[in-house]
């Protein structure tokens, strides 16, 4: 399988230079901070999201050289995406982040929910910096994007009734919005024309929208080890995603485990096995293999190169995770 490392290697030095910036950026203002930021920055992350902004700056440069400002565009949304993930995780109370102890876990809940209201602050700074009004209201709509995924989440908790439009708008919310909006401000950045960057835009809509799949059939099909968290971990805390909702059409006892939360010793395990026991997962293959290959057509206006292929590459290896 093509590791992430291979994948980005046209950006690999980018990525390198920017892990090190961000632990500058957010620690040099607290020891606690910069423990924190060296412990979130130097954990092992696939680096996606700042990845495909460098990338497309790439490509889309006369000289081949990134800009300072592609590359502050590209540290804000890392800066975003590791904000939203250390709040996701104390509202969930998850004790494991990529197979290592969460921040909340680690310094507690007081400095996880600061250092994470502190890096969105850090970034809403630097990302008015841009001077691009354009650029800060896409930035800013991911922002409230990312709040609406988690309160829906929320409110959804083991509603067998949600359809997968209304998983797909909170996949979108918490996953692809950033990735689709940060792909097109690389876009404006460069001055492409308006169709251009929305076509930079429904690329990230799409690989988002894949990723988010996927890993959310992980959650059925990973090791622990794998996932770095307990398998099943998404079902048993009601948050149903698409093999349990496409599970549901063909196993209706499902429903009155998933309506009842799981409150006998063997709901949750009778759940997982009917939704392995059913074309839930299939189908949900079938739908993430469906955004990937639309991800890929939107490039076809970008110009031709390595940058290019690692892109196209990139939604082979989102589906690749699978197997």
């Amino acid at each position: 399988m093509t590791s992430t490392t291979s994948l980005f290697s046209p950006v690999e030095a980018d990525l390198r230079l920017l892990t090190e910036n961000l632990k500058q950026l957010v620690g040099a203002r607290h020891p606690i901070l910069f423990a924190a930021a060296e412990y979130l920055f130097g954990a092992k992350g696939k680096r996606m999201r700042p990845a495909i902004v460098l990338l497309l700056s790439r490509a889309l440069a006369p000289d081949g050289e990134i800009t300072p400002r592609h590359r502050r565009l590209a540290e804000i949304t890392e800066m975003i995406h590791t904000a939203s993930l250390v709040h996701d995780d104390v509202v969930d109370e998850s004790e494991l982040r990529r197979g290592v102890p969460t921040v909340h876990s680690r310094f507690g809940n007081r400095v996880a929910v600061l250092a994470g209201d502190f890096l969105f602050a850090q970034s809403s700074w630097y990302l008015a910096n841009l001077d691009n009004l354009e650029v800060v209201k896409l930035l800013s709509e991911v922002i409230m994007n990312l709040a609406e995924g988690e309160i829906q989440q929320g409110l959804n908790r083991f509603d067998s009734s949600l359809g997968i439009e209304a998983y797909l708008e909170k996949s979108y919310y918490k996953t692809a919005s950033l990735i689709a909006n940060s792909s097109k401000a690389a876009g404006i950045l460069s001055e492409v024309d308006e169709e251009l960057a929305e076509n930079f835009y429904q690329y990230g809509r799409q690989i988002g929208l894949a990723f988010q799949i996927v890993d959310d059939i992980l959650d059925f099909t990973g090791s622990t080890d794998v996932l770095g968290k307990n398998a099943g971990s998404d079902l048993s805390s009601g948050n149903l995603t698409a093999p349990t909702l496409y599970a549901l059409e063909e196993k209706p006892y499902l429903e009155v485990l998933i309506e009842r939360e799981f409150a006998e010793e063997e709901d949750l395990a009778e759940a997982i096995a009917l939704i392995k026991d059913s074309n839930g997962i299939p189908r949900a293959r079938e739908l993430a293999a469906f955004h990937a290959r639309g991800a890929v057509k939107h490039l076809e206006g970008l110009p031709p190169g390595e940058c290019h292929q690692a892109l196209v590459k990139l939604a082979d290896y989102v589906l690749s995770r699978l197997y």
